[in-house]
């Protein structure tokens, strides 16, 4: 639907006012025209009213495609936790078999089918991925500085990442969590994977008892937050970054060849002798970066036998790609290498798993993330639809929607789910659900992960929860960025205000 011009857009797509009509805008820049009388609503259109801040006409950057990979694999996260949820209530054997490889128990799903099964349980290979892409983008402007001698500059720039990081990561934790239990006593419903306490002091007391030890960098043990149990990523977010910042610093006056050799070795380091997975995806990313800028600085030296494969090229990316969705769809039902190893194509690869890994999938997940950020700038249609208007749109939401799909799915969704028909069998609140259960029952046609039961409520679940992580980006996320930058720029006392990372890369799949 388009509005008769009477307003002007800026170029941030917000509405000017001539004196005739205000603009309400979506996130096209098409809109809907309301008289003047009505300017207060403008204010209510830009906190609920997705506006698109991207510029069709502006050229998109260079890595503007792990902006869409980190967007799309988040999307994937979402599919993967609804359909763990709704197909667990009444059946856990269904969810198990989304964890297991095609043919588990003599099982064959086509959801579990090689490839395929990265759409239905992909959260697992889109947390190494994120990791991967955090290692990237964290060094991507230190090791530009590292490359052109600029290690003045480099000092400024790593002090002020690492004063921002925990800012950046923390503060829309702390504000959805908060909004989050203190709604359980405020609206009065329950939620059924955690009992609210007797009062809301006592909920905001046990909030904070949890966060402080949650956000501890150096805290030992599990880590948990029993209100949004997906966020347990976020610490080891901001150790990995941590151990980007140190990589920079400490190899900053490395030779190039000395520096390349570093990074392997703590990517081997990690992985193989002791079970620092996600610090081995960082280093890689970063590995990534430095490869990469050097390609693009000429600077990069390639022996003769690589020099040879060069017309293979695309061949090889092409292969590399297809054992990266196979290694992605890695069985992870549990943590035990013997329950790997009863998975059909799995058994001779279990035996790869080295010592120092606890949980397998992360092992297979570390060359399969690594071959999957490695293939998508070289492979071009691949590119192009990261670069798309849809992947880049996830992108930008992709923290806020990995910070609010686990609570509006342990609410709205569940509720939705038994109303449906899909009726929780075992655990607690069964009474409480009776009055929601088969309210609207659907049926459950089609094959595992596609039912009707389980699409048709996504036609109300997913726009809103985009709607949510749109709202909670723009009110939380965004001016989290720029109060760490204001806060950095406070606190050494003025000079150029430091430029705002990029967004977070990182979630995580219970």
């Amino acid at each position: 639907m388009h509005a008769r011009r009477e307003g002007i857009l800026d170029s941030n797509g917000h509405a000017g006012d001539n004196g005739a009509v205000n603009w309400l805008v979506d996130g096209n820049g098409a809109g809907l025209s309301l008289p003047t009388k009505w300017a207060p609503l403008r204010w209510l259109r830009h906190l609920l009213w997705p506006v698109s801040s991207s510029d069709p006409s502006k050229p998109l950057r260079p890595t503007a495609y792990l902006d869409g990979l980190r967007g799309f694999a988040a999307f994937l996260v979402y599919i993967h936790h609804h359909e763990l949820w709704a197909h667990g209530l009444a059946n856990l054997s269904q969810a198990f078999a989304f964890e297991n490889a095609f043919g588990w128990r003599g099982e064959f799903y086509f959801a579990t089918f090689v490839g395929v099964r990265n759409f239905f349980t992909g959260g697992h290979i889109a947390v190494a991925t994120f990791y991967v892409i955090s290692g990237y983008v964290l060094s991507a402007k230190p090791l530009s500085l590292i490359q052109s001698g600029e290690l003045g500059k480099l000092t400024d720039n790593l002090a002020s990442a690492f004063f921002r990081r925990w800012f950046r990561l923390f503060i829309p934790l702390i504000v959805t969590t908060f909004v989050y239990v203190t709604s359980w006593h405020v609206i009065g419903y329950w939620n059924p994977l955690c009992e609210a306490k007797a009062t809301i002091g006592e909920e905001w007391w046990n909030w904070y008892v949890e966060f402080k030890n949650f956000s501890f960098l150096f805290k030992e043990g599990p880590i948990w937050v029993t209100y949004n149990t997906h966020l347990w990523s976020i610490p080891l977010e901001m150790r990995g970054s941590m151990a980007v910042f140190i990589a920079c610093i400490a190899l900053s006056r490395a030779t190039t060849r000395a520096r390349l050799l570093s990074l392997l070795f703590l990517a081997w380091y990690f992985l193989y002798i002791v079970d620092g997975f996600y610090c081995a995806l960082f280093m890689t990313g970063m590995l990534q970066c430095d490869l990469d800028l050097l390609a693009r600085r000429s600077d990069l030296y390639f022996p003769k036998f690589l020099r040879r494969l060069e017309p293979y090229k695309t061949f090889i990316y092409y292969h590399l790609f297809a054992i990266s969705m196979w290694l992605a769809g890695v069985p992870s039902q549990t943590a035990d290498v013997k329950d790997l190893r009863a998975n059909p194509g799995w058994y001779w690869l279990s035996f790869l798993k080295p010592q120092a890994v606890y949980d397998p999938k992360w092992f297979y997940l570390f060359f399969a993330s690594n071959m999957l950020v490695a293939c998508i700038p070289r492979i071009r249609w691949l590119k192009r639809f990261f670069e798309s208007r849809f992947c880049q749109f996830l992108g930008r939401i992709s923290f806020a929607l990995y910070l609010v799909h686990g609570p509006i799915l342990a609410t709205i969704g569940d509720r939705i789910y038994h109303m449906v028909g899909y009726i929780r069998t075992v655990g607690d609140h069964q009474e409480e659900l009776k009055a929601w259960s088969n309210i609207i029952p659907l049926p459950k046609i089609g094959p595992l992960g596609l039912e009707i039961s389980f699409l048709l409520p996504h036609l109300f679940l997913l726009p809103f929860t985009f709607w949510v992580a749109d709202i909670v980006t723009r009110l939380v996320d965004e001016p989290a960025v720029r109060f760490a930058a204001w806060l950095y720029k406070r606190t050494v006392g003025g000079g150029p205000e430091p430029k705002p990372e990029e967004p977070v890369a990182m979630l995580r799949l219970a």
